[in-house]
């Protein structure tokens, strides 16, 4: 009888135990995710015959022996990522164009056939031995389109492609992400093939067991919806992905930004961004390096925000990672390394409401260990609680760092910060979604008390890690600007720096000219800026605007109707956040749509700038297009230009076309023949100007 009461007391409370544990929530992660989340940060690498002809977009008909990086050193992008404190590379190994940086079998369109190394080099042999000699992973981006492989369009190509997928992935050794773009455009006989998803993915984990695969619907990962790097200030790991697929069969990009609470599979957003404004190297953006204030937003929107920022550094010519980009690389991490470098929630005594009993892993003190395995949580159905950090003395932080365990699955809603001021608790910051990390910014405070509040969750929230620091400021860069009449205006989001700028090309010192007012820049020109603290002991970086002449003359003669308050003359008015869109309704707005200027006299024109509004849904941003010059606005004649702005959906950044030859004239007329969103079926124009320089 004894024997057996002591057994029903153990029984008693094994199960009291056991009620104590955390069961997981909605879908989880699998081992190959939580690490992938855990690296964070990694290099994007742009690399192929785009380089040598200056665009984003081959067209698969390019000389192969364009290719030819004489001085290319995997070794130096692979110590450069180390030193930046990437954990990656991810190298396209054939882009749209088809062009294989390996000298594949199933293609006639390799480093094979290039001048490289007399035919005879592999960038992913030496990438891949480079990442493993720095302790680095290894990643390739393959693209399923493919402009120059002659079965492209037919129902065989998806066993060529499989076939690359599989040389690839069987011969370089570990592989953590394979990136699938999901550009599908039409083949030699004007079809677009179905894409064998099925297929591609079993071929990758067959070699590949535990990479992981990005796309617009994963299964790894998913795109963020954008190319700008940020995810939605709500952000949910979790995707609903049945009856999708990427490229056009996609979720909305709202979606793939901000993800779907209680999703049914778990695919975290990964953020792409390049450090200049194209994918592919162009010696005209050298000095359009993102400055590190620009990083940084890019690092807080991503990484802070519960995804991992992938971030573009483009090879040059000579196969080396230009000295701009590196050198801005080292100052980001310089920076970062400089505000996360004392966590000044160790110094606390950290106590918290609602905290689970009878679970020796759940344990206050595991929120400030610095361990992103240990956890505090509530009892189950309790989806509040208050975590406080206490200091013996006033302590001054601007960095709040917030982190759930997601091997059980994402669970916060949204919660809130406090801090203690004059014996009262003032709210500093409100937010959403944690996930893997969460980073707030704000200015400057000082307290001995600091609370965190979960306010809502889908289960009981389980949080790892609670972290506080004090971030050096930065010098931001300006921002030059230029209106209608030509006048330029340089401004700062800070009213402390001195700016000052140069209008001869030379680099801008603190002796140079002081911006007190608007510069007159009518025929347009070069205008250079910096912004300068301390007497000019700390300067920004440098911001430079190339202008051609104003429009300041120039009138819209005609459009084929307009959208409602997108007055036409917001084409043509010097700013890029207004704009000029035909109209939406289904009968007026099919293509093709078309804008007329008088430029008020005659020019020599040598090309066009079209601008699209920045945004990536319901923008009406023009894919293909016919530009016309005419001396009298009734003649027009053949185009003087004509084709695509590749890859605009994606990055709607301004487009430059120049034309073969010069030409004279008082009228221009842009016709959009195509959209770059087929469901939007009208056009719109954020700037439209000329290139006479």
């Amino acid at each position: 009888m004894r024997k057996f009461l002591l057994m029903a007391g153990l029984c008693s409370t094994l199960a009291t135990a056991h009620a104590q544990e955390i069961a997981p929530y909605g879908a989880l992660p699998s081992k190959a995710q939580l690490d992938w989340q855990n690296m964070e940060y990694y290099m994007f690498i742009h690399l192929g015959p785009n380089t040598f002809t200056d665009n984003e977009w081959g067209h698969g008909d390019e000389d192969p022996k364009v290719f030819n990086p004489t001085q290319l050193d995997a070794r130096q992008w692979a110590r450069t990522a180390k030193l930046a404190g990437m954990k990656a590379i991810i190298i396209t190994a054939k882009h749209h164009d088809g062009f294989c940086l390996w000298p594949s079998k199933y293609s006639t369109h390799t480093v094979r056939e290039s001048a490289w190394k007399n035919g005879k080099g592999d960038v992913l042999k030496e990438l891949s031995a480079a990442c493993k000699e720095y302790g680095l992973k290894f990643g390739v981006y393959l693209s399923p389109w493919d402009r120059n492989h002659p079965a492209y369009g037919t129902p065989e190509y998806n066993q060529v492609f499989s076939n690359t997928l599989n040389e690839v992935l069987s011969s370089y050794g570990p592989v953590f992400e394979q990136w699938f773009d999901g550009a599908n455009g039409e083949g030699p006989n004007g079809k677009k093939p179905v894409y064998d998803w099925d297929l591609f993915h079993n071929t990758v984990y067959k070699n590949q067991p535990n990479a992981v695969i990005f796309s617009d619907v994963g299964p790894g990962c998913r795109w963020v919806g954008n190319e700008d790097g940020i995810a939605g200030t709500t952000n949910w790991a979790t995707l609903n992905v049945k009856g999708f697929t990427p490229g056009k069969g996609a979720p909305a990009q709202s979606v793939l930004n901000e993800g779907d609470m209680n999703g049914e599979k778990w695919v975290p957003a990964e953020c792409d961004v390049s450090i200049r404004p194209g994918w592919f190297y162009s010696a005209s953006t050298n000095d359009k390096v993102k400055s590190v204030q620009h990083l940084l937003d890019i690092y807080y929107g991503s990484v802070g925000r519960n995804s991992n920022m992938l971030l573009n550094v483009p090879v040059d010519r000579r196969g080396l990672i230009y000295s701009a980009d590196s050198t801005r690389l080292m100052e980001f991490k310089k920076f970062r390394d400089a505000s996360f470098k004392t966590n000044l929630a160790l110094k606390a005594k950290v106590t918290a409401t609602e905290t689970r009993k009878n679970n020796v892993k759940v344990k206050v003190a595991n929120l400030n260990d610095g361990k992103g395995d240990t956890y505090w949580a509530t009892p189950d159905n309790v989806l509040k609680g208050t975590i406080t950090l206490t200091f013996a003395q006033p302590t001054s932080f601007n960095r709040l760092v917030l982190q759930e365990y997601i091997a059980l699955g994402q669970r916060v809603k949204a919660f809130s910060v406090e801090v203690l001021e004059n014996g009262a608790f003032k709210e500093i910051a409100t937010a959403t979604t944690v996930g893997h990390k969460r980073i707030l910014s704000f200015p400057d405070v000082t307290t001995t008390q600091v609370r965190i509040n979960i306010q809502d969750a889908l289960a009981c929230p389980v949080i790892s890690e609670v972290q506080l620091y004090k971030a050096p400021g930065l010098l931001d860069v300006p921002v030059i600007k230029r209106n209608k009449q030509g006048d330029v205006s340089i401004v700062c989001s800070s009213p402390d720096p001195e700016l000052h700028y140069t209008l001869d090309g030379k680099e801008p010192v603190y002796s140079s000219p002081k911006y007190t007012g608007a510069i007159s820049l009518p025929e347009g020109g070069v205008v250079k800026a910096k912004a300068f603290l301390e007497n000019g002991k700390r300067a920004s970086a440098t911001v430079t605007a190339a202008y051609d002449i104003a429009p300041a003359k120039w009138k819209v003669t005609f459009t084929d109707g307009q959208n409602k308050g997108a007055d036409p003359e917001k084409a043509i008015d010097g700013n890029p956040e207004s704009f000029w869109a035909s109209p939406y309704q289904p009968e007026t707005a099919k293509y093709p749509h078309e804008i007329q200027v008088d430029l008020g006299e005659e020019l020599t024109l040598k090309g066009f700038t079209y601008t699209p509004r920045h945004l990536l849904e319901k923008s009406g941003t023009i894919y293909t297009y016919a530009f016309y010059v005419s001396e009298d606005g009734k003649s027009w004649g053949e185009p003087v230009a004509q084709g695509n702005f590749a890859n605009i959906a994606n990055n709607p950044v301004t487009q430059s076309v120049k034309f073969s030859k010069s030409v004279k004239g008082r009228f221009v007329r842009l016709v959009a023949v195509a959209p770059a969103n087929e469901k939007e079926h009208w056009a719109s124009v954020a700037e439209l100007s000329v290139i006479t320089k």
